[in-house]
């Protein structure tokens, strides 16, 4: 028998999107779900999410740079001022069971990077914007790290890379918040330009390599979207609705 397993990151709290992608991945009897983080993170669903993940067994949950800032006293955020008052004491340990990365025979799950769940593997930001690293610079940043795949999160955009060296880098996407802007380390926007739920399955093949196989789910997003915008947070709701970041 095959073995599958399936990568979800970035939920930002979209239990409507979430509950697709589950679907989903139940329909194709995959058993193994890794979740690369930042789970609760938004203003549309932070406790139906926690349910729908603590709720099944087959996840194995990684820490996210936001599902960190969740375990400060305090933030400036005002995503953070939204979902700190859900994080009740359970939802609160179940976070600090989150794993910083995870193995699996060949293959490394992290967040951001193999080191650092605040930076992104695949992209650097300077003054001019987002830029994709190239080949050479990759392969010196993960020179130490032995595993053959890599799947990582965090820049909310899917993507899949292959090195020289015969590794391969695969950016599962965002199951619910394809787009968003951020100020750090320079202005800058991420876009997926999908407001589809993105994720990714890995397929085991008979030579004991891996297929990668990227999924986009339609559900629906106006509703998560209008969610957004009654708790007051437009740039969510026009990024859940677009695939694109909102620009004033």
């Amino acid at each position: 028998m095959t073995q599958s397993i399936a990568i979800i990151s970035d939920i930002h709290s979209n239990s409507i999107a979430l509950e697709a992608v589950l679907k989903d991945i139940s329909a194709r009897d995959i058993k193994l779900i890794v979740n690369l983080g930042d789970s609760l993170f938004g203003p549309i669903d932070p406790v139906g999410t926690a349910r729908l993940l603590m709720n099944n067994t087959d996840v194995i949950n990684i820490m996210g740079n936001c599902d960190q800032i969740l375990l400060k006293e305090e933030s400036d955020s005002a995503t953070y001022k939204f979902v700190k008052p859900f994080i009740n004491d359970e939802i609160k340990q179940w976070i600090r069971s989150f794993k910083t990365t995870w193995e699996f025979e060949n293959i490394l799950f992290c967040h951001g990077t193999p080191f650092s769940n605040e930076q992104y593997l695949l992209e650097e930001v300077n003054e001019m914007g987002v830029q994709y690293k190239n080949q050479q610079q990759l392969s010196m940043e993960l020179e130490e790290v032995p595993h053959h795949y890599i799947f990582c999160g965090h820049s909310h955009v899917f993507r899949t890379i292959y090195l020289p060296s015969g590794k391969l880098i695969v950016n599962s996407g965002s199951v619910g918040l394809p787009a968003y802007d951020d100020e750090a380390p320079f202005p800058h926007v991420m876009e997926s330009n999908s407001p589809y739920a993105d994720y990714v399955i890995a397929h085991k093949t008979e030579d004991g390599n891996w297929s990668i196989e990227h999924i986009m789910i339609h559900y629906d997003w106006d509703k998560a979207s209008s969610i957004a915008e009654d708790n007051g947070r437009r740039d969510y709701a026009f990024a859940i609705k677009t695939g694109r970041a909102l620009r004033e």
